[in-house]
């Protein structure tokens, strides 16, 4: 019953976003014509989308966080990043649309099925908090890779939400992944307080049996959401540590990597 309501759900988010796709726009803040390293083995542009349901301190696009009514300057304008597209064809392989997060945008699902039908791969970037946008992406085939970023242990999320939040909508976005995705990978920013040896082994437990976990060391060295917390050296790992937080997280998942 549950799995026939899922489905059913799905059909009537694409039929209300297809109703409307004639007033429906991404909100686009931020626009690179390529890159060899955001798409595994794929030359690619990036889009970031504008607005994020977070507050990681330690956030690395700080102006994409703002909705676009906060925004300071313009935004992209769709039409011409398809212009770009359809010029670049035979040397641009993918596009990634990344954030902000992109789940937020009402015209995500319209947005993804013109860059595939231009025949372009697509990968998509996530907090994993809108399971049944990514479900809805999943059932039409419009996702090549998805990389999902992991905050932390699902008892602490409420250090990077604002107000209520559901975290069995990070676990199901996490299964979903594992059972419906082509291609993906988890991720997560390693500071403290969001993350430890214990943390780490707690995410390892969720996602047991995942093929790809990547532990990014969070910079110093960049603008952030919150300058204050750079002037903290105990939030950051050193090397070595990374390289404990890997040995821990080894014991649960196919392949680890520390970027």
């Amino acid at each position: 019953m549950e799995s026939r309501q899922n489905s059913v759900c799905v059909k009537h988010l694409i039929h209300i976003t297809w109703r409307n796709k004639e007033t429906l726009k991404m909100n686009i803040g931020g626009f690179q014509k390529n890159s060899l390293i955001d798409f595994p083995e794929t030359i690619a542009c990036i889009l970031f989308t504008q607005s994020c349901n977070f507050i990681c301190p330690y956030c690395h696009n700080p102006d994409l966080v703002p909705g676009p009514q906060k925004r300071a300057g313009n935004l992209y304008d769709e039409n011409k990043i398809f212009e770009f597209l359809e010029k670049r064809k035979g040397f641009i392989e993918g596009v990634v649309i990344t954030g902000g997060e992109p789940t937020l945008q009402k015209d995500l699902m319209i947005f993804c099925k013109k860059v595939k039908k231009m025949g372009y791969k697509l990968k998509l970037d996530s907090n994993g908090t809108r399971p049944h946008i990514l479900a809805a992406l999943f059932e039409e085939n419009l996702i090549d890779f998805i990389s999902m970023d992991i905050k932390t242990s699902l008892e602490k999320y409420h250090l990077v939400v604002q107000g209520k939040f559901d975290i069995q909508k990070i676990y199901d976005s996490s299964r979903l992944l594992m059972e419906k995705a082509p291609a993906y990978e988890f991720r997560t920013t390693c500071a403290r307080p969001f993350v430890s040896r214990e943390i780490i082994k707690n995410i390892g437990e969720m996602i047991s049996g995942a093929s790809t976990y990547i532990l990014q060391k969070c910079s110093q060295n960049v603008n952030v959401l919150d300058p204050e917390f750079l002037k903290k050296e105990t939030h950051f790992f050193s090397d070595s540590q990374m390289l404990e937080l890997k040995e821990t997280i080894d014991k649960y998942v196919g392949v680890s990597v520390v970027r």
